[in-house]
């Protein structure tokens, strides 16, 4: 199937192309904006400046002169960034026809407040626009973070966001205390689909290749259909250069807890033709990380090696993108199992090959049962195409990830379970002009997947699935000010599960089961000054049971328990109401969320109770599992977050900044005396002193130094019914970070981070975290594995820039 589809799909992209009526007939009406870009103070030319087109995905970059000229675009309406270094970039909507000129002057900043999103409306858009809180992380901020893994980034930088985490290695996105399938991960457009119902399973999306990210809160049913109940974190690696240039990287990193080294390298290009690409391969290896409790953790290392990119043609009809990625990785699963008198970790545990660990094997990287081995491909189209001032997005992709455990250590290369998913991805969206103030856009998306079995353990059944819905989206500009905006869709989803029997017994029955549902949106953002934006939405999301709460029966690894599907679930929908306020000044910076989610049917796990009173137990090879079985409930979560930066002119250079987030969840009625909701995170607070150097004498550019105190709160407020959950203590722990650019003859040569994460060796546990639910140290009565201890981490990064004549 994968390599039919990939020639499929590549053609498709062609006949798309010579398909377009101007193809054959020239350039339509083109358009294309000029002028010069100035320093507003001086009135000196930014040489460099970049103009980039958003909606056309093409841009340029100014002259010794400050003068530039875009490609020939289609006429119409396009929103245009125009940024430099040290400045503030300028965003505006404009109209282009003919030859266009807007000449541009920019101001010095040490603070940068315009951001442009993609995600969760039908165009590129201006955040501040936005009805619903959307978050922006730049190449710069993940640079300037240390984490393992792009969740964990992330968790540190936007403020009610999360990570489910199992080791270093594996993360998953958390938003405002909801996460699995109830949260969309899309990779350039494309939504990832790669078992996201499992514990262990992570996102499969390479981190070095990422140049940007956005995270939008709240439901986004209306363009994601179901799961994206919680919001959607968008991860986008492939985003065209200016036309005329060539770009790339070489960056290595290293982290010293754990001995993770990290090398990546990418080539990106833009030719004066239109044609465009970019490349990029990355490696990745660590050993065991440590903590001051547990001294190395025993298995948790990982290895991967991961390549993609794209090639491209941008015209004035439009473009068209074929994107591949592959992501290979090899996880080490932590059991956590310790000898009851020494309190050292067990290799093999429960197996005739037990023994204590040795330091030869907890200095080893070899993979040691039980692992993973995840390998994600990927190949996409994407197209847009303008029919007069109309466009038209056409978008189709093919994924297939295969999830390989290995679990007995006699047979290390024989996988234990091994999921093969394929899903067909497609999203047509035809977008119309602008006419008084309007925008509007009609839409189908939807995907077709199917999950095969291919290794003799069984844990939820071979099924195929369909979705499709159908949406339209508008956008009103009352004036400069007042955005309204808001939607309507239908989905639905049909699956088929195939039955199955394991020696003779029937382990799962056939189903087949058909959901659907009715969601939307409505929202205002009002901008009251240029200091002051407000935002409101009301949305409704849903959720469609995942095939492992439909029919899962088997144990589930590392949770010491039995699951029982249950064929009779219903949709999961939600009512949600955000509020914002945003305030940027010259002197400080504030920002202010609120929201209010009720959701009707929410699934969770609850304990099966024998026929002969007590719990119900499931005997696996020789041990005895509680048995749960899904059901649902509904359910209320209520939180906020807060952001205040002061920079206090005229120390610009100066930042203290506060975030503080928090979410509070409970079921509508108790189970075995518990209401609240299970695995929703620690309230925290994190607070950074920072000093920003734009210059540092003529050889340093971008000079910061950071002290950061992250404070979790003790986090009691769990689902204690059925052994689900244990409270986690809370705690603080100190980072700081510093890095610079050096400059020749005014060209970056190269870029260095350092950071100091857990300065004092804290020892803590995160609420999120799984390991806390492995085994008791019996000699020292501590309950499960602990975060990772004091870690110096290093990034450099060479950065590549020619132009092309």
């Amino acid at each position: 199937m994968k390599s039919l589809f990939t020639r499929t799909l590549i053609m498709f992209s062609f006949l798309l192309v010579i398909a377009h009526p101007s193809f054959a007939s020239g350039d339509p009406a083109n358009a294309v904006l000029s002028g010069t870009v100035t320093d507003a103070k001086t009135g000196k030319p930014l040489a460099g400046a970049v103009i980039y087109l958003h909606e056309a995905k093409t841009g340029t970059v100014a002259d010794a002169n400050g003068a530039y000229k875009t490609p020939p675009v289609p006429e119409g309406k396009y929103l245009v960034e125009v940024s430099f270094e040290g400045y503030a970039s300028v965003l505006e909507t404009v109209t282009l026809a003919g030859n266009t000129v807007k000449n541009y002057s920019l101001k010095e900043t040490f603070i940068e407040n315009e951001a442009v999103t993609v995600t969760g409306v039908a165009s590129a858009t201006k955040v501040r626009q936005s009805a619903q809180p959307v978050s922006i992380v730049k190449k710069s901020d993940l640079m300037q973070t240390s984490a393992t893994n792009v969740i964990d980034a992330i968790s540190k930088i936007v403020p009610g966001v999360s990570g489910l985490s199992t080791g270093p290695a594996i993360s998953k996105p958390v938003i405002r205390g909801l996460g699995y399938n109830r949260v969309v991960t899309v990779h350039d457009g494309v939504r990832q689909e790669g078992q996201q119902w499992g514990d262990e399973h992570g996102i499969e999306i390479d981190e070095y290749s990422v140049q940007k990210i956005e995270v939008l809160k709240g439901p986004a049913s209306l363009f994601y259909g179901s799961d994206a109940m919680a919001g959607v974190v968008h991860l986008i690696t492939n985003v065209p250069v200016e036309q005329g240039t060539i770009k790339g990287n070489v960056m290595g990193t290293f982290n010293g807890n754990n001995a993770m080294y990290g090398a990546s390298a990418n080539l990106a290009g833009h030719l004066n033709n239109g044609f465009n690409w970019n490349i990029y391969g990355t490696s990745k290896s660590a050993g065991d990380y440590q903590n001051k409790y547990d001294g190395k953790v025993l298995n948790s290392r990982f290895y991967e090696k991961n390549f993609g990119g794209y090639i491209g043609i941008n015209k004035s009809w439009g473009y068209s993108h074929l994107l591949v990625s592959n992501f290979n990785q090899h996880i080490g699963v932590v059991e956590g199992t310790r000898d009851s008198v020494s309190g050292k970790f067990i290799t093999y545990p429960e197996t005739s090959f037990a023994h204590e660990a040795t330091q030869a094997e907890l200095d080893s990287r070899g993979m040691m049962t039980p692992y993973q081995h995840v390998q994600h491909f990927k190949i996409a189209s994407d197209n847009n195409f303008s029919f007069g001032r109309d466009r038209l997005a056409v978008n189709i992709g093919y994924q297939r990830n295969q999830r390989r455990e290995f679990g007995d250590p006699s047979a290390p290369n024989t996988p234990d379970l091994h999921f093969d998913l394929q899903t067909v991805n497609y999203n047509l969206q035809y977008s119309f002009a602008e006419k008084a103030g309007w925008k509007t856009s009609i839409g189908v998306t939807g995907m077709y997947q199917q999950n095969r079995n291919l290794a003799e353990e069984v844990l939820i059944p071979e099924y195929n699935q369909f979705d499709i819905g159908a949406f339209v989206y508008t956008k009103k500009s009352i004036n400069d000010n007042l955005t309204l905006s808001g939607g309507l869709r239908a989905d639905t989803r049909s699956v088929n599960g195939k039955s199955f029997s394991d020696a003779g017994i029937v382990k799962f029955t056939g189903f087949d089961k058909s959901f659907g549902n009715i969601s939307g949106s409505i929202g205002l953002g009002y901008t009251v000054s240029d200091a002051v934006t407000l935002k409101l939405n009301l949305a409704r999301g849903f959720r469609a049971p995942s095939v492992s709460e439909l029919a899962s029966n088997g144990a589930h690894e590392g949770t010491n328990r039995y699951e029982f599907g249950d064929n009779n679930l219903k949709t999961e929908t939600s009512f949600q109401a955000d509020a914002g306020l945003e305030v940027n000044t010259q002197h400080f910076g504030l920002m202010v969320n609120a929201f209010y989610n009720n959701i009707r049917n929410y699934i969770f796990y609850g304990k099966l109770e024998s026929v002969n009173g007590g719990d119900s137990l499931v005997n696996v090879n020789g041990e005895d599992l509680s048995a749960f079985k899904f059901r649902q409930a509904a359910a209320t979560l209520v939180g906020f977050e807060v952001k205040f930066d002061l920079h206090p002119h005229p120390l610009d250079w100066l930042h203290f900044e506060n975030t503080f987030s928090m979410v509070a969840g409970h079921f509508n009625q108790s189970f075995d005396g518990s209401n609240k909701l299970p695995f929703v995170p620690s309230p925290k607070l994190e607070t950074e002193l920072r000093a920003d150097f734009k210059k540092a004498g003529k050889d340093l550019r971008n000079l910061y130094f950071k002290f950061e105190m992250d404070n979790v709160a003790t986090q009691n407020r769990i689902f204690t019914a059925y052994g689900t959950e244990t409270p986690t203590e809370g705690y603080t722990i100190f980072n700081f970070g510093a890095g610079t650019e050096v400059m020749s003859k005014g060209k970056a040569l190269f870029g260095i981070n350092l950071s100091l994460n857990n300065i004092f060796d804290a020892a803590y546990q995160n609420h999120l975290s799984r390991l806390k639910y492995t085994d008791v140290t019996v000699i020292t009565g501590r309950i499960g594995v602990f975060n990772m201890g004091r870690n110096f981490s290093v990034k450099v990064n060479v950065p590549l820039s020619w132009k092309i004549k």
